[in-house]
C-alpha cells in the first residue's frame, strides 16, 4: 500500500514523496520499503540508525530521526503500530497458491491438512489431524505427531520431532491499550523458525514474532507444557522443562537449562550455559555464563539452598 494510504489510517496528514510500502519492521530491521514505530526514548540509537521510509513516532522523538525517514506524529505510537498491523496481516490461507509439495518418501495420513504453499521434505511423517499451514516448510526426515498444528509461514527444519497437540507459530500475546482501558490486537506477522535436530514435547505453543522470527536454534529440546513468546530466541541444544516459559523477545544463550515452572520475563538476555533450577523467576539479564540460579528474587543457587536451611531452623 503507499504511504499516503498509511497516513490516512492513521488520520494524519499527508505532504512527503508517496511510495510504496511492502511491510511492517523494527527500527533496525526496517528498509526503504517499510514502515516501524518507535514508542520509547530508550531506543534513540536505532531511531538514529533506522533505514525505515517512515516512522510512527512521538513528537518529542522526531528529532532523533534521519532525513531519509518520514515522520508520521502521533499521541499514541503504540496504539497507532497495532491499528496499523491489521493492514499486513496475510491471509490465513491463500487458495490461489500452488498445491503443497511433499517429498520422496514422506507419509502424509489422509486425516493430515497440507495447504497450499506448503512444502514437505524428503521421508517426513506427518499424523492424523495435523494441520501444516500455507507457505510452511518442512525439511527432511521430521516427525510430526497427531493434531500438531503449524501455523502459515512457519519453518521447521530436518530431523525434528513435533509431539501430539503442540502449536507452532500461534499468534503472540500482544495488544495496545488506550486511554479508555481498550486493547486493540498487535496483529503477529512474523513467524516462528525451528532449525535442525529440535524435539519439541506435547502440548507447548511456540509464538509467532510481530516483526520477523521466533527462533528456535539447533539441537534444543523442550519438553511438555513449554510457553515461548514471541521474538524469543532459545539458543543452541539448550533445554527447557515441563511448564517453563520465556516472555516475549527474550534470547537464551546456548546450553541453557530450564527447570520445571521456570520462567523469564520479557526482552532479557540469558547467558549461555546458564542453568535455572525449577521455579526459578528471572527479572534481569544474566552476563556470567556459566552459573546455576534458584529462587525468586533469582540468587546463587548455593546461597538459595543455604537460605532454605536458615528458614527452616526458624520454624522449628
Amino acid at each position: 500500500m503507499t504511504l499516503s494510504y498509511i497516513a490516512s489510517i492513521l488520520q494524519k496528514e499527508f505532504n512527503a514523496k508517496d511510495i510504496q510500502i511492502t511491510g511492517m519492521n523494527t527500527l533496525k530491521d526496517a528498509d526503504a520499503h517499510e514502515v516501524s514505530f518507535v514508542s520509547n526514548a530508550k531506543y534513540v540509537k536505532d531511531i538514529k540508525d533506522t533505514k525505515a521510509a517512515a516512522v510512527i513516532i512521538s513528537e518529542d522523538l522526531v528529532k532523533f530521526l534521519p532525513s531519509s525517514s518520514v515522520a508520521l506524529v502521533v499521541d499514541n505510537s503504540y496504539l497507532s503500530m497495532a491499528q496499523l498491523s491489521k493492514y499486513f496481516a496475510p491471509m490465513i490461507e491463500d487458495d490461489t497458491l500452488p498445491v503443497a509439495i511433499i517429498g520422496e518418501g514422506s507419509k502424509v495420513s489422509s486425516k493430515a491438512e497440507i495447504a497450499n504453499g506448503a512444502k514437505v521434505g524428503k521421508n517426513c511423517t506427518i499424523l492424523a489431524h495435523s494441520y501444516v499451514g500455507a507457505n510452511c516448510v518442512i525439511g527432511d526426515n521430521t516427525i510430526i505427531y497427531p493434531s500438531v498444528t503449524i501455523y502459515r509461514d512457519c519453518l521447521v527444519g530436518s530431523d525434528c520431532i513435533i509431539h501430539a497437540n503442540s502449536v507452532i507459530g500461534s499468534d503472540g500475546f500482544g495488544f495496545a491499550t488506550d486511554a479508555k482501558g481498550e486493547h486493540t490486537k498487535i496483529y503477529q506477522n512474523g513467524n516462528v523458525v525451528i532449525e535442525n535436530d529440535v524435539e519439541i514435547g506435547s502440548n507447548t505453543s511456540i509464538d509467532r514474532a510481530v516483526f520477523g522470527s521466533t527462533l528456535i536454534k539447533r539441537g534444543v529440546r523442550i519438553d511438555n507444557l513449554v510457553q515461548v513468546g514471541h521474538n524469543s530466541e532459545i539458543g543452541e541444544y539448550s533445554v527447557m522443562v515441563s511448564q517453563s516459559g520465556v516472555a516475549g523477545s527474550t534470547k537464551l544463550g546456548r546450553n541453557v537449562v530450564m527447570g520445571g515452572q521456570s520462567a523469564t520475563a520479557g526482552h532479557l538476555s540469558i547467558a549461555p550455559f546458564t542453568t535455572l533450577a525449577a521455579r526459578s523467576g528471572v527479572t534481569n539479564n544474566i552476563k556470567e555464563s556459566g552459573k546455576t540460579f534458584a529462587g525468586f528474587p533469582l540468587m546463587d543457587h548455593r546461597k538459595w539452598l543455604k537460605l532454605q536451611v536458615k528458614i527452616a531452623k526458624l520454624l522449628k
